[in-house]
């Protein structure tokens, strides 16, 4: 565990500057271009989808996720990029693992990408850590991107903290009836829909001369392992793998889809 010292310009735009600022993993990632990714932890699968999408494309162009750690939009977002292309911020101290589902990704992102926290070592979550959590990831962003989310839910904060701090805001389209803060946001005028990913990412870099390789994950799939072989090895990588339907599992055996 380590504390940042050097002064971060992107939180200037918070009410308050953070009194501490505790991160393990590494630390070069806050130096990227960043955009913030936030959404519902109950969340549908079209949404699921086009966060995922939406994430590995920014990795693909140099750019860092930045999201909160918790189950959902969140943890799609972070599994999206890939572990060493995220930065989770914590609702909590920096060894806690919050929540205990997602303990598995929060320590491949410590190992592997960025972990943030402004609370003391072993502090646990509270009602208003998220308040605080989710100001923090909005402003890490260079804009922030809201996948899904209810007028009543957590995500209204993130969208307030934006508003205030002058950060763009884009949503997906859904049709009526579902996501109601964002379908809000787009009928006010407050956050613009992005119809078409590729021309999204597009704002950060060229997709068409980043390199599309196969990883680790996908090479170690087509010598058909066991389940329990390819969990040990990847943990998270296997749940994105799932959640995406990449794999399927017979017999205890891994299969590529």
């Amino acid at each position: 565990m380590s504390r940042v010292e050097k002064k971060l310009d992107a939180l200037d735009s918070m009410k308050v500057y953070p009194t501490q600022l505790e991160y393990e993993g590494n630390f070069e990632l806050l130096n990227r271009a960043k955009v913030s990714i936030v959404g519902s932890r109950k969340t549908s699968k079209y949404a699921r989808e086009m966060t995922h999408k939406l994430a590995s494309s920014l990795a693909k162009v140099g750019v860092c996720v930045v999201s909160g750690g918790a189950m959902g939009v969140d943890a799609v977002a972070h599994l999206g990029a890939g572990v060493s292309n995220t930065i989770a911020v914590l609702p909590c101290g920096i060894n806690v693992k919050y929540p205990a589902v997602n303990k598995n990704l929060l320590n491949d992102i410590e190992k592997n990408g960025l972990l943030l926290s402004q609370f003391k070592v072993d502090e646990k979550a509270r009602p208003w850590s998220f308040v605080v959590r989710n100001e923090l990831v909005v402003a890490l962003g260079e804009v922030l991107v809201v996948a899904e989310a209810e007028l009543e839910s957590g995500s209204m904060r993130s969208i307030e903290f934006a508003l205030k701090m002058g950060k763009e805001i884009f949503v997906f389209p859904h049709r009526l009836g579902e996501s109601s803060a964002t379908n809000k946001l787009l009928k006010e005028g407050k956050a613009e829909a992005i119809y078409d990913i590729d021309a999204f990412v597009s704002r950060f870099g060229n997709l068409e001369e980043s390199e599309v390789q196969e990883d680790a994950f996908t090479l170690f799939c087509k010598t058909t392992p066991t389940y329990e072989e390819t969990l040990s090895k990847f943990p998270s990588r296997v749940f994105e793998a799932e959640l995406n339907a990449e794999i399927e599992v017979k017999n205890g055996k891994v299969f590529l889809i």
